[in-house]
């Protein structure tokens, strides 16, 4: 009895949930269930806890044969489809469709049967509605992949992250306008060595494509393709330069704003570089040499082997709690337990002696590096007014210095923030010695008749 109660062949009326005689429900119930689809009948309506199930068949006199186009009306058999719906007050939504399989006319067709397909309904080995696909879709591309799976499944609908991309991909590409302010940038598919070509629509700013490298012909070939491009806003690389003249040479060419502040942010530390000696005079006579070179940062003290005050009185307060508990009986799988440390955490506190003894590797004041004995050439270089860190690392090289570029670097930044200037503006190295450079970077300001420059 109970189980009658739960399950029960039902009737719904859209308006005021009363049941009615069968002859006005079942036109309701179409308008309500398939409100865009044509030639459906609806049976009945089963109603359980969890699921909803329609059952429905089709109406149509016949259908076309998807291989040759010839309508046929001759019915071979009939079968069930169960394909999802879009959920229905927090219940899946499960449709019983019955639909035909007809006899192709043609007997020249390849095909001899099909089933038919109810349009806006169903398609060939489709197992959801497409209004529950249309869904599927719309949530996956404001969302993607696992965000959208997640939401689905609040929503009613249980899918995977796979079936949603899936879906994605198997859209139509939109007819996206031809734009007339285009950007033209570089991205990075393996960072140093395979780049390509972006091209973003700056008027909503909304990438239009991608091309696989940045090479002019590329460039060019796209930009001829589509004539009602007035503006390209590009980087200063030559080649973006030559593809836009080759390809848009009606167009103005512009530098974009990022690339401008870049450039002049560069161009900017270069001077100041060259006239280092002109900072001398902003020092005070009273600062000494030694301040000068080494600089004590507020919360650092060259005595203390802390780096900071706040490291080290965590580190304290870490060392304190954990000999505490100890000494309170706790054992140390508890300890890590409750304060939320590893074994190996726990293990290295509890058996220091004291705080001090904790202050290794990274967070050492005054550790040792691969270029300390190297220093004093550091200096004499740089008082020479060399200022350039991968110079002056390929020069240490070759003296049996085993330390990395980041090293000297970091050094190097050290000397360049301190209040003391260079000795004088003498080159770091011969004009036909430069350092390798990354070809991959961004170009800086082109000189006068460079390719690179903008007209």
């Amino acid at each position: 009895m109970a189980r009658e109660t739960d399950r029960k062949q039902i009737m719904i009326v859209a308006v005021g949930l009363t049941v009615s005689p069968v002859r006005e429900v079942v036109p309701r119930l179409q308008e309500l269930l398939f409100p865009p689809v044509a030639d459906v009948a609806v049976l009945s309506v089963d109603v359980d806890i969890a699921i909803v199930r329609v059952d429905a068949h089709s109406t149509s006199r016949g259908a076309a044969c998807p291989q040759c186009g010839i309508w046929s009306a001759r019915v071979h058999s009939s079968c069930l489809r169960f394909p999802a719906d879009v959920p229905s007050g927090g219940r899946r939504v499960v449709l019983r469709l019955r639909v035909r399989r007809f006899r192709c006319p043609d007997r020249v067709c390849p095909r001899r049967t099909f089933v038919e397909q109810i349009p806006g309904l169903t398609r060939k080995h489709g197992r959801r509605a497409e209004r529950l696909r249309s869904t599927l879709a719309s949530v996956g591309l404001a969302l993607a992949g696992r965000a959208d799976a997640r939401l689905s499944a609040v929503l009613g609908v249980s899918v995977s992250r796979s079936t949603v991309l899936r879906l994605v991909k198997v859209l139509p590409e939109p007819d996206v306008p031809s734009p007339r302010v285009v950007g033209v940038d570089e991205y990075a598919t393996r960072r140093g060595h395979a780049y390509g070509t972006v091209l973003v629509d700056a008027e909503p700013r909304r990438p239009v494509d991608l091309l696989p490298d940045r090479e002019a012909s590329s460039v060019a070939g796209w930009l001829a393709a589509r004539p009602g491009i007035e503006v390209v806003c590009r980087d200063r690389a030559p080649f973006f330069a030559e593809g836009a003249r080759a390809g848009a040479p009606r167009a103005i060419q512009v530098a974009d704003r990022w690339h401008l502040w870049n450039n002049l942010g560069d161009a900017a530390e270069r001077a100041v570089a060259r006239h280092r000696q002109c900072l001398r005079v902003l020092l005070p006579e009273s600062v000494g040499k030694e301040e000068a070179d080494e600089p004590v940062l507020s919360g650092e003290t060259p005595a203390s082997p802390w780096k900071s005050d706040r490291s080290a009185n965590r580190i304290r307060a870490r060392h304190a709690t954990v000999r505490a508990m100890l000494e309170a009986g706790h054992s140390r799988r508890s300890i890590g337990r409750q304060l939320h440390m590893t074994h190996r955490t726990v293990k290295s506190l509890a058996d220091a002696a004291g705080p001090e003894d904790l202050f290794t590797g990274q967070y050492q004041f005054n550790r040792a590096t691969a270029v300390d004995e190297y220093k004093p050439y550091l200096d004499k270089r740089w008082d020479e007014g060399c200022t350039n860190a991968w110079k002056l690392w390929e020069e240490i090289i070759p003296l049996g210095c085993t330390g990395s570029y980041g090293i000297v670097s970091a050094y190097i930044r050290k000397k360049r923030t301190s209040p003391r200037p260079a000795a004088n503006t003498s080159r770091c190295h011969p004009a036909d010695s430069q350092p390798a450079r990354d070809p991959h970077r961004h170009r800086t300001l082109p000189t006068e008749g460079s390719p690179g420059r903008l007209p």
